[in-house]
């Protein structure tokens, strides 16, 4: 494989630079490599989100970045490594350029995770990286640097963070192009201009990447719609439209004796161990022997990732169902897809549970109860979904987060 900006220096067996993915590399790539450099990168920035959604502060998420970088895209070859960084990139904007909220997510991560890519550089690195990017003539002189020191060190403290000194990098651009920054008083401005500092480059850089992510993005999601969808049907589409959705958590496809668990432990487990939105769902189940497609689906493969087995699916899904609509109509209408979801019918593919991203991003209707309750209560609850929420989590003896919401929906009446 070759790729056409091999070029670049390195030090220490390192990539200097920070691809800016201006353009698709013309290469060749295997199909494997892909999917499986695009899921590795996939890792990383569902890390950065899941850093991001905990509080870390920069520090730690600078700290975050570097070791999943270094688990998911490290190579032995540097050019290898700078192949699997633009290839995996693409690949990602392909995948994500095909509804408002995937690229939403996937623009906010990208960026952070190269905000805390630039940070861990050096100096050197960044004024190359800032040459790279053809913003050389936008790095402020030493002596404007030198000048504004005072002011420059006011703002910079006020983040928490140490004075500017004579190595500090700082960009000088027009303030309209950084209106977050300005908004968040982050940078001091002098006739019309803003001085970024380094450490918030990524930011500073976004008046390029957010005009030039939005635009590529727009054109790559009308050529996946009118071409490349229905052209590669058989070879990209299936890894396109799957990746967006992929479970990477632990593997709970081949259950261990640590996982399984039996229909006698299951009532006593999910009161102790399942996640909110499994608790409800398996709970309406238990109430009204009945779950429309989605809640089976959500909770069917929650169950089995967690370790029921097939026969013990069957025998739980049984139970509640003929409760409510007979067995014959239950071997008849439901017990295939139970056995389709753990590979045993169809094209026998082995599924996994739903990741968070695809919970949230679903659609319930008035009647359902799968996806997020945090997000989606007042789709399936219209008429009060806040107090129907506190009532969920107070029930399920969630009181700390019920009180929270308890105070804050007393105040909105």
């Amino acid at each position: 494989m070759e790729v056409l900006r091999s070029q670049k220096r390195t030090v220490s067996n390192e990539v200097v630079s920070i691809p800016l993915y201006l353009t698709a590399p013309s290469m060749e790539v295997r199909l494997e490599e892909f999917e499986l450099f695009a899921i590795d990168r996939l890792r990383v920035l569902q890390g950065v989100s899941d850093g991001l959604a905990r509080g870390k502060n920069p520090k730690e998420m600078d700290d975050l970045v570097d070791r999943l970088w270094k688990e998911h895209m490290r190579h032995s070859d540097v050019l290898e490594m700078m192949n699997k960084d633009i290839i995996s990139h693409f690949v990602l904007r392909l995948v994500y350029c095909r509804s408002d909220e995937l690229k939403k997510w996937f623009l906010s991560n990208e960026t952070a995770l190269f905000r805390h890519r630039f940070r861990i550089k050096s100096f050197e690195v960044q004024r190359t990286i800032a040459a790279e990017f053809g913003l050389s003539n936008k790095v402020a002189t030493g002596a404007e640097v030198e000048s504004l020191k005072e002011k420059l060190g006011q703002v910079i403290r006020s983040m928490g963070e140490k004075s500017p000194n004579v190595e500090t990098i700082y960009f000088k651009v027009p303030f309209e192009e950084v209106p977050d920054l300005v908004s968040g008083r982050r940078v001091f401005i002098q006739k019309g201009y803003a001085f970024v500092a380094g450490s918030q480059a990524s930011l500073g850089f976004h008046f390029i990447s957010k005009h030039n992510f939005s635009s590529v993005n727009s054109s790559v999601s009308l050529k996946w719609t009118t071409t490349i969808r229905e052209r590669e049907k058989d070879r990209l589409t299936p890894i396109v439209e799957a990746l967006s959705t992929s479970y990477l958590g632990p593997d709970y496809s081949q259950s261990s004796e640590y996982a399984d668990i039996s229909l006698k432990d299951i009532d006593q487990v999910s009161k102790s161990s399942f996640p909110l939105c499994m608790r409800h769902l398996f709970e309406k189940l238990r109430e009204d022997h009945h779950l429309k497609h989605g809640g089976r689906m959500q909770l069917g493969l929650f169950l089995k990732g967690v370790g029921l087995k097939l026969d013990d699916a069957l025998a739980f899904w049984r139970a509640e169902f003929t409760k409510k609509v007979g067995g014959e109509r239950f071997d008849k209408e439901y017990a295939y897809a139970i056995r389709h979801n753990y590979g045993k019918e169809g094209k026998r593919t082995d599924y996994t549970p739903y990741a968070c991203q695809k919970i949230i991003s679903s659609a319930p209707g008035v009647g359902d109860h799968h996806g997020c309750p945090y997000r989606h209560f007042r789709i399936c609850y219209p008429s009060s979904n806040t107090a129907n929420l506190i009532f969920l989590l107070d029930k399920q003896q969630l009181l700390a987060t019920a009180n929270i919401l308890s105070i804050r929906y007393s105040f909105s009446l």
